[in-house]
């Protein structure tokens, strides 16, 4: 493959431009970290999936799909699944860069 380096790493594939654009890179950041805060959410409530579910209204699969990363996250789900969690979405400014 001629003009792209040698990946090694996952790191090195997520901060490869050729492969992953900035853009790109931001936005499975931030779903890691959301899902992440959504399943030390669950558990520091004590609660399954299926409980997660009952009180959701999102069905247990699609919860367990969520978590596991199979699926992006539509708008309406993440905030049945986030309520009830104790937590909501908002839209910050990034950070100027100087």
């Amino acid at each position: 493959m001629k003009g792209k380096k040698t990946i090694d790493t996952f790191s090195d594939y997520m901060n490869d431009e050729a492969r992953v654009s900035p853009a790109d890179r931001e936005r499975i950041n931030f779903e890691i970290a959301l899902i992440g805060k959504m399943i030390e959410a669950r558990e520091q409530r004590g609660m399954s999936q299926r409980e997660l579910a009952e009180i959701s209204g999102v069905k247990q699969p699609a919860i367990a799909r969520l978590e596991s990363m199979r699926t992006t996250p539509q708008i309406d789900t993440l905030f049945k699944v986030l309520h009830p969690l104790g937590y909501t979405i908002e839209i910050v400014p990034l950070r100027q860069v100087e």
